[in-house]
């Protein structure tokens, strides 16, 4: 009996409005939240420059740092149309496929008056995700025109456009240019950004830290086959040309977050 420990029955979780992904009593100096809506576009384009292939893959994701038992409500902006329900009318709507809500969401609420509200996680967490199949113009146009001026040498005129609005830019933007295995001694100019031949990947990677929207650059890379290659080389298709980028605050879909209240009993303040 000495060693016995006195433990306290807990009463059940729909008295005390606790739920399975938050414990109670967390407590932070300071409360914050971050939200980000993050669009993954996947295109392929053929040598036309039709769109064969679109797709976007969206995703909700927040950072909650918050204490006790805080209710959230998010709202978004009008062009999402979450399913189409005689609501679409001619407006620019964005239909989500898809869509998976975390456990924390109020799904019955959602489906009365499609408010998201939800008591979220603590830490990072995905609120939501979904699908975009609606067709979507390359956001990064290029087009590569390839000239032979002999048997051995050739030359690749790259064209590298923006097709987005000016008061955006993209970062970190990657262009791989295929070039053929035996490719020697590739020479390279580049109006803007930096261009090298990276041989395991049998390419040219050219980067561009910044890339202004309504802007293009271009780059001429100019490179020599082995005679007996030039001779056999077939007629055949280019291998695709892959873009990689991102656009700091922006969405393909035009996806919007309205507004996020955040009610705790306490009555803090969080900071977004």
């Amino acid at each position: 009996d000495a060693y016995k420990m006195e433990v306290q029955a807990r009463p059940p979780m729909a008295v005390t409005n606790a739920v399975s992904w938050r414990s109670e009593g967390i407590r932070y100096k300071k409360n914050e939240v971050f939200l980000d809506v993050v669009e993954s576009v996947n295109l392929l384009v053929n040598s036309n420059g039709t769109v064969v292939r679109s797709e976007v893959m969206g995703a909700l994701k927040m950072r909650t740092f918050l204490s006790g038992m805080p209710e959230c409500k998010l709202g978004l902006n009008d062009k999402v149309l979450f399913e189409a329900q005689g609501r679409g009318g001619k407006n620019k709507s964005v239909e989500m496929e898809d869509i998976k809500f975390h456990q924390c969401v109020r799904l019955a609420r959602f489906e009365n008056d499609r408010t998201i509200s939800f008591i979220p996680p603590d830490g990072a967490f995905d609120l939501m995700t979904y699908r975009l199949s609606q067709n979507v113009r390359p956001l990064i146009w290029v087009e590569c025109t390839v000239e032979k001026h002999s048997r051995s040498r050739t030359e690749y005129l790259v064209k590298a456009r923006s097709q987005f609005k000016e008061r955006s830019s993209a970062s970190n933007v990657e262009i791989f240019l295929p070039l053929p295995p035996d490719a020697i001694t590739p020479t390279v100019r580049a109006s803007q950004g930096t261009a090298v031949y990276v041989p395991e990947k049998e390419a040219l990677v050219w980067k561009i830290k910044s890339f202004p929207g309504g802007r293009e650059f271009l780059l001429r890379a100019k490179f020599s086959l082995p005679s007996v290659a030039a001779e056999e080389e077939p007629h055949g298709r280019m291998p695709p040309i892959a873009v990689n980028f991102e656009i700091p605050y922006f969405t393909v879909s035009g996806i919007q977050v309205r507004y996020l209240k955040v009610i705790e009993k306490s009555g803090y303040q969080a900071l977004p």
